[in-house]
């Protein structure tokens, strides 16, 4: 009996199976495939989860233990989805030196989350980001993936605000 593509993608591991099998199209796989494949499949699920490391090590050719510590060294790779909405706060050093750390302070405390971690709902998550390339107009923030300088409380408030409605 063969399945079709629609009974197959009813399981998580199936339809990671298909968006590797896309990905790599009629291409050999290749060692070099690891993080342009990890990025697709992040796009299409919105994270790299337990249960893709195995069809993502196969495919190429590699080890689990490869395809994981690649997934948790690379700190752009989420394990868990993301909220609706996420907003990035900068913790390097220049942005540190312009009040980051009371900007992150009044954003957890207005958000009700800790770093790294997503509301109940599924709306916000609040994670740190080392360097946005922005550090003349700092504190900044990537605020659903739109680089905003000059934070400051009035527009974390209007952020959250926005967020929480």
């Amino acid at each position: 009996m063969t399945q079709t593509s629609t009974a197959r993608t009813d399981s998580p591991s199936a339809a990671h199976a298909d968006a590797i099998a896309r990905f790599l199209g009629d291409r050999a796989p290749r060692r070099d495939a690891l993080l342009p494949l990890l990025h697709a499949l992040q796009a299409e699920f919105g994270h790299i989860d337990e249960a893709m490391i195995a069809p993502v090590a196969a495919a190429l050719n590699l080890s689990r233990a490869d395809v994981h510590g690649v997934v948790t060294f690379y700190h752009d790779f989420r394990r868990t989805p993301a909220g609706r909405h996420v907003i990035r706060l900068c913790r390097a050093e220049s942005c540190q030196a312009r009040g980051g750390a009371a900007i992150e302070r009044h954003a957890t405390g207005r958000l009700g989350l800790g770093m790294g971690e997503t509301s109940a709902d599924g709306r916000v998550t609040i994670e740190p980001v080392y360097c946005l390339g922005l550090c003349a107009s700092g504190p900044n923030a990537l605020v659903d993936g739109r680089p905003v300088s000059r934070l400051d409380a009035a527009k974390i408030e209007r952020i959250a605000t926005e967020w929480l409605a």
